[in-house]
This record gives structure tokens, C-alpha cells and sequence, in this order.
């Protein structure tokens, strides 16, 4: 199976889609973690529609997703950068146990005070420059649609998504309604005939059923749904499973905790094992590994 982002157009209506399919690297997230059922499932829809939403950022940099939960899962993170590199985690309440019929707002909503955050974040900042962040509660019953009221909300454009995931592959498709042409008055013109066609486009896409995703190749999707329009199909991207962490990273990581800190933390363990929950690699600092750390710093950074 070829991981693969399908963008199209429609040239009737000014109407763009998506189409996702992951596997191999939905199996390498999935190898360095044990997560439950419902939580695979979870989480290989949150990797799906956060590559779907990085593939139209217009900068070289990432968009990190995040739901933060009030239920036995506490965090889920998925980031995507304009290369279509993907890592992605999820923190589950060590003492709760999860059945396998849990739904969305069982994992995460149980009280509705879970949060959705997505930050879009460029590699090269200029001076001042902060991420941009957006923030909305978790308004529905699944994932696909927390992401289309915070589309609504935070870019006013529709935007329509259907997700699956086991824990064999990812697939998903998203449809954006894109600003109409611009009359001679300077305003978008939205013609009856372009929301006729959008309401046609969407009605076909919600004919899809999770089993039939979850066992039907992209490809094979588009031609059922849009046989009879004219699409523009392009190159696909190709994902993959990517994590940033480094051992600079962990290094810089130690720096900002101060040397004090850091020197009671070697006191009471002896080496300072640090693990990344995306990749799972650890990163082992002992007291000399410390001690040329801080030695780089001028003498009034050392302490915190």
C-alpha cells in the first residue's frame, strides 16, 4: 500500500478535496506504543485530518494538533510539517480502563471541558514573531467534526471531512468550498448553481461508510463518488513517519531547567533518562554530560 495525499479540484464549482491513505507509516507511530482500541482509532483520524489541513499551509513550517481531555485520554498531539513529515502521541490516564466501544466524547469529552488547539508554526521566524494558535471546545461526536466548526470558525470556510482509522490504515477526505470569483465590485460573487453543486459534492461524500474506507483504496473512492465530474487530479505527496527530536534538543531542554535543578535530579537518580513519547527513543545525560552542558553557559544563566 502506498501512503499517499491525493489533492483534486472540481472544475465546475470552485470546490477542492483531499484524499489520505496511510499505512506503513500509521504501523511506525503505532510501534512504539501499546494503545487501546478506541485510541488507535482516535488517533489515526486526528493524523489524517492533520495531514489533510498541512497540505494547503502556505509557509514552510508545521501545523501541531492538539486535543487536550477531561476523560482517560488526557492528551493527543499530531504534527504535520509542509513536507508531509508526520509524528504523533497520545497520554492516557495510567489508572483508567477503556473499553473497546468507548466513543469520542467518552475518551476525551466525559465532561466537556476538552479543548482543541491548533498551532501553525513556521521554521523561520521573523523578530517577533509568535506561532499562531487557535483554540475551540470539542463541539461534536467525533473528530471530523470539532475540525469543521473550528474551520468555520477560525478561516469562515467551509470544510467537510470524513475520517477512518483501525489499526491497519488511515484514510480520509476532505472538501473545502473555496471563495467564489471576485465580481467588478470587488466582491466574492456565490452563485446559486456553485451551492447547489457543493450540497451535490457533499451529499455523495457522506455516502461513505467507515468499513468501506477502511478497505477501499483512495483511488477507487474518488472514481465512486465523482465519476460523473471533471476533476484535476494532481501529484500525489507521499507521507512519511518523522520525529525532530534530537539529543541538541533534550541538551537545550536541560538548559532551560537550570543547573540547579538538573543537579538535584543527578543527585536522586544518578543519570537523567529522558524519553521521547514520539519515536521512543531515550536519551541518557550522566553528571559529566551535565557538566558540559552548563559549562557552555555564561555564569549568569547557569542557575534557575
Amino acid at each position: 500500500m502506498n501512503d499517499q495525499l491525493q489533492k483534486f479540484l472540481f472544475q465546475q464549482a470552485p470546490v477542492r478535496g483531499e484524499f489520505i491513505e496511510l499505512a506503513d507509516m500509521w504501523q511506525q507511530i503505532q510501534s512504539h506504543h501499546d494503545y487501546p482500541v478506541p485510541v488507535i482509532r482516535l488517533l489515526g483520524e486526528m493524523i489524517g485530518a492533520t495531514a489533510l489541513l498541512s497540505a494547503n499551509i502556505k509557509f514552510d513550517g508545521s501545523l501541531v494538533m492538539q486535543v487536550r481531555g477531561d476523560g482517560p485520554v488526557r492528551l493527543l498531539v499530531v504534527e504535520c510539517d509542509s513536507a508531509q513529515k508526520i509524528r504523533a502521541t497520545a497520554k492516557l490516564d495510567e489508572k483508567a480502563s477503556i473499553p473497546d466501544n468507548a466513543t469520542f466524547t467518552d475518551l476525551i469529552n466525559a465532561n466537556g471541558k476538552g479543548r482543541c488547539v491548533i498551532t501553525l508554526d513556521p521554521h523561520e521566524k521573523i523578530p517577533g514573531q509568535r506561532p499562531y494558535q487557535g483554540i475551540v471546545s470539542l463541539a461534536g461526536d467525533t473528530i471530523a467534526q470539532v475540525i469543521e466548526n473550528y474551520m468555520k470558525q477560525s478561516e469562515q470556510l467551509d470544510t467537510r471531512l470524513w475520517l477512518a482509522a483501525d489499526n491497519r490504515v488511515i484514510r480520509g477526505l476532505l472538501m473545502q468550498k473555496m471563495p467564489s470569483a471576485t465580481g467588478a465590485d470587488g466582491l466574492s460573487e456565490s452563485t446559486s448553481e456553485d451551492e447547489e453543486t457543493w450540497q451535490r459534492l457533499v451529499t455523495l461524500a457522506s455516502t461513505l461508510k467507515t468499513d468501506e474506507m477502511l478497505n477501499t483504496g483512495i483511488d477507487t473512492l474518488r472514481h465512486r463518488l465523482f465519476w460523473e465530474d471533471d476533476l484535476v487530479v494532481f501529484e500525489p505527496q507521499h507521507p512519511v513517519f518523522h520525529c525532530s527530536c534530537n539529543r541538541e534538543k533534550v541538551g537545550n531542554m536541560l538548559k532551560m531547567l537550570g543547573e540547579k535543578e538538573v543537579g538535584e535530579a543527578l543527585k536522586e537518580q544518578g543519570n537523567l533518562a529522558i524519553h521521547c513519547d514520539f519515536c521512543g527513543q531515550t536519551y541518557t545525560f550522566g553528571q559529566a554530560d551535565c557538566d558540559a552542558l552548563f559549562a557552555e553557559l555564561p555564569a549568569g544563566q547557569k542557575l534557575h
